[in-house]
């Protein structure tokens, strides 16, 4: 088994697979043994596109951060400090990520086979479509584990036993050079055919893992070049974006897997049980976090501790439009039902039947409604129940919003700000606000300049702007913010219901009885009201600082005496 491992990890062999990551039909070719026609290169590139190879470890990493609540504990060991080489989600990770790697170096190696049959500007294509792979697979290893083994070839198992880590200062030159060939030879566009990886991907995602070295210019250069492409534009409804109703159907959209219920590949079950509230059928136990409301602004620009605006008894009243679409708002329709988590609304409308029903997304009613009475709403809606709960929208590795948020980061971080910035930023604000960016007295527009204040801009849109995308992890990592975000305590209403009734309700506090402050770095502080006895503490939060880095899979170090194990694990 040992053995197997080594193989199917350094590129000695492609042909060991998971039986979630089989997606492509069995008719197909495997990229092992079809590289003499067009027909044949298809297929095998074709395996590029498996969504397994893309999804985050979890399929969303949100869940390891103070954006993510699931009741009172955690989804992973990371949250309690405690990560270890055993790890399913650290051995996945690994795994996937090598196992694409090796297909995309077999393809590189062999490709020129086929020049006999196949013309010169296709064989160029499915070179740029194996470099993008390569590069994106390599820099993720580099974000997570730091310095990994690299590969640029077939190697035979011996080879592969004999393998140390390449310092990563090695390996990024190698991976902007991957996305540069990528670039220069993938289409801009694929017309009416399967998109696959584009021009524009490429620069996008070179940019965003500039943005994550560290590599501010590199990043700068390769997110202006993917705006000045001029094809891609924002949705113009930011609700609307995340629907699977919009499958595909938008230019803002930059990379993305599709997703299907005729060809079984569909949003993982457990995300789809836990994020859908109670009364339409979920569990409603997958939550957004009381830390990710407090951070959306008010609609005068400023934060909710210094807005005259808010208030914490309606806490999405006067907020970024943002807020009640990417979080369900109380009192409103969701998913055919009202939604009012109130512990003494024991009965909700169910608009489908017309008929008032017990109240499930009410702890009062249902002891397993949620621990913080929030619940998701960004790309949630009726589709959810369909099909039986199979949900078939994009997965969205790139959009067009990032690419502008990390266009203006970059700018601020080099100090070099100009009318540029602001507009990136706002493009994005005065989107989600569902107005033209021309339109500055219909939305909080960014006119601020000095590069201390920008950073704490930019910090807070993309939270709002990218919440529950799987972004958020990394950005608190690149920040070095985890230390602080992630010895948190996570919070949530009183229970039993009785004692919240006594102790906030009836007595005119309910939702929240103060305003929670906010730090420098936008991490929210409810303790006044812990302290006071007015809310729960759900869990603890802790961080280990060597969690910067990932640990190598311990199976991997065990076989390979060269790979030497990350500090501290």
């Amino acid at each position: 088994m040992k053995h197997k491992i080594v193989t199917f990890l350094l590129g000695a062999s492609v042909l060991t697979s998971c039986v979630d990551m089989d997606l492509t039909p069995l008719s197909q070719g495997n990229s092992e043994s079809w590289y003499s026609t067009v027909e044949e290169l298809d297929m095998a590139v074709s395996e590029f596109y498996i969504l397994g190879y893309w999804r985050d470890p979890l399929e969303n990493s949100e869940q390891w951060t103070d954006n993510f609540s699931y009741r009172d504990t955690y989804r992973m060991d990371i949250l309690y400090g405690t990560l270890n080489g055993q790890q399913w989600e650290v051995l996945r990770l690994w795994q996937q990520s090598y196992k694409l790697i090796a297909r995309a170096n077999t393809l590189l190696e062999r490709i020129d086979a086929a020049a006999v049959n196949v013309a010169e500007d296709k064989i160029r294509q499915y070179k740029a479509e194996a470099y993008f792979a390569r590069a994106c697979k390599y820099a993720e290893l580099i974000c997570y584990y730091g310095d990994v083994p690299y590969l640029d070839k077939y190697v035979t198992i011996q080879e592969a036993f004999a393998m140390g880590c390449i310092p990563k200062e090695e390996i990024i030159p190698l991976v902007y050079a991957d996305f540069d060939q990528a670039a220069e030879d993938l289409p801009v566009s694929y017309g009416t055919a399967a998109e696959h990886f584009s021009k524009g991907a490429a620069y996008a995602m070179k940019a965003r893992f500039a943005l994550y070295f560290g590599d501010w210019a590199v990043a700068a250069e390769a997110a202006k070049k993917c705006i000045d492409l001029g094809i891609y534009e924002l949705h113009e409804d930011f609700e609307d974006l995340f629907l699977a109703t919009t499958k595909n159907n938008t230019k803002e959209k930059i990379f993305y897997i599709p997703r299907s219920v005729a060809h079984s590949v569909v949003l993982d079950q457990w995300i789809v049980n836990n994020q859908l509230t109670r009364n339409p059928g979920g569990y409603g136990s997958a939550c957004p976090s009381w830390d990710l409301l407090a951070a959306f602004l008010c609609t005068d620009g400023l934060p909710i501790d210094k807005s005259p605006l808010f208030n914490p008894r309606n806490p999405f009243e006067n907020r970024d439009p943002r807020c009640a679409k990417t979080i369900v708002e109380f009192g409103t329709t969701h998913v055919g039902f009202h939604y009012d988590p109130h512990p003494e609304v024991t009965k909700v409308m169910n608009y489908t039947t017309g008929v008032l029903q017990d109240n499930n997304d009410n702890r009062a009613i249902n002891q397993y409604a949620s621990y913080n009475a929030l619940n998701w709403k960004k790309g949630i809606d009726m589709t959810w129940t369909e099909n039986g709960k199979q949900v078939e929208c994009d997965y969205v590795i790139m959009r067009y919003a990032d690419v502008l948020l990390m266009y203006a980061e970059a700018r601020i971080e080099m100090n070099d700000i100009d009318e540029s910035v602001l507009n990136a930023i706002n493009q994005v604000r005065a989107r989600g606000y569902g107005v033209r960016v021309s339109d500055t007295d219909r939305y909080p527009a960014v006119t601020h300049t000095g590069q201390a204040e920008l950073r704490k801009t930019i910090r807070t849109e993309r939270r709002v702007e990218l919440a529950n995308e799987g972004l958020r992890y990394m950005d608190l990592i690149r920040w070095r913010l985890a230390t602080k975000a992630l010895n948190t305590k996570n919070y949530g209403i009183l229970y039993p219901a009785e004692d919240l009734i006594a102790t906030v309700t009836s007595r005119n506090l309910w939702f929240w009885p103060t305003t929670p402050t906010l730090d420098e770095d936008g991490i929210a502080d409810f303790s006044v009201m812990e302290h006071a006895g007015q809310i729960a503490v759900l869990s603890q939060r802790i961080w280990d600082e060597r969690q910067y880095l990932w640990p190598i899979p311990t199976s991997e170090v065990e076989v390979c005496p060269n790979l030497e194990q990350n500090p501290e694990y």
